[in-house]
């Protein structure tokens, strides 16, 4: 009996642990898929009744893959032209400094520097370059979880209806309450930082006379675009003007819309603005959410910028149920301690 218990959990454990390196290396557009399938669900809710689930969810899919197109053929035109660019940037930037009157230590210290650094930004650039192919791999396996997270939805939300424990529904619909609210304030966030982003974005290519107009729209849409992507995120865009105002000579414009692009584009509203707004939408506090922020992202990427206030919510959740079952405890036990008044006395 004990070596079929062991076999049998060998064999659970192998096979958890081969589907685990079978899944590991598409969990992030596996999350994202699952993630968008989640936000636009009410849109698909309202189109079930006219399309049917199926059809809906190929109508929605089929928008996320122009949407996907877009991104991928922006990213095929530009990625090439923007990483050669920044290379020769940098590469002229280091032989500029190079050029200036510094003193001896210093002078070394940027030599030995730049011998180090630029050889491995190259390799980090033609590294990103062939990882296009991952990329494409990437977003078809997210617009499958994304359809079929969609076609099936009425199913899904039915079997996590069935798996709630009949003894703990209550702090199982609790933790799902949690994980619906602050998903939705999070996707929220994200859509409408984003949106701003892309505006603010134009309004810095205008007011630092980057380009014309026409390229300045165009500079919002791919910073809306971008921070929807992992590694490019708005900052690349503003990060191109600064490059280019340094090499035309222009350093008080790089040094300007590098700080315009830092405080109001990317990185800073990521940690300050977006946790605000989520604190807002889900009633959540403030630290708690840039704390999961932060944190998830430190530990997951950018996965950990959702996953991590929503485990955290979820945290606080089970506390606070831990909490109410030790108070219920303590006045059961007060009950039972309590003394018995005496029995009335028969009347003679």
């Amino acid at each position: 009996m004990r070596a079929e218990v062991a076999a049998w959990t060998v064999t659970i454990l192998l096979i958890l642990y081969t589907s685990w390196r079978v899944v590991s290396p598409l969990i992030t557009p596996i999350f994202f898929g699952l993630v968008l399938a989640y936000a636009v669900y009410p849109i698909h809710r309202r189109l079930i009744p006219r399309f049917g689930e199926a059809r809906s969810a190929l109508l929605l899919t089929i928008g996320m893959v122009g949407l996907g197109g877009v991104i991928t053929a922006d990213l095929i035109m530009i990625s090439a032209q923007v990483a050669s660019s920044f290379y020769y940037n940098v590469v002229d930037f280091f032989n500029w400094l190079m050029t200036q009157p510094l003193p001896t230590g210093v002078s070394d210290f940027i030599q030995s520097f730049s011998e180090q650094f630029v050889p491995k930004l190259s390799e980090y650039l033609s590294t990103q370059a062939f990882s296009l192919p991952t990329y494409i791999l990437q977003l078809v396996t997210f617009l499958f979880v994304f359809y079929y997270a969609l076609a099936n939805s009425t199913s899904i939300r039915e079997q996590i209806r069935l798996s709630l424990p009949e003894k703990n529904r209550r702090l199982g619909e609790e933790i799902l309450e949690s994980v619906s609210r602050t998903l939705s304030a999070l996707v929220r966030a994200w859509l409408l930082l984003n949106v701003v982003k892309g505006v603010l974005m134009t309004l810095g290519f205008i007011i630092f006379r980057v380009s014309d107009m026409y390229t300045a729209i165009v500079a919002g849409f791919l910073t809306f675009f971008f921070s929807f992507v992992p590694l490019f995120e708005g900052w690349m865009i503003w990060l191109i003007a600064a490059a280019y105002f340094a090499k035309e000579g222009m350093y008080l414009h790089a040094v300007g819309i590098s700080i315009y692009g830092a405080a109001l584009v990317s990185p800073l509203p990521d940690y300050t603005i977006r946790p605000r707004l989520v604190a807002k939408d889900a009633d959540l506090d403030e630290t708690l959410v840039f704390i999961g922020m932060v944190g998830g992202t430190w530990a997951m990427g950018i996965k950990g910028l959702i996953i991590g206030p929503i485990v955290l919510n979820l945290l606080l959740t089970l506390l606070k149920e831990w909490k109410r079952l030790i108070e219920r405890e303590e006045a059961s036990r007060q009950l039972s301690q309590a003394p018995s008044e005496p029995a009335p006395r028969p009347q003679a």
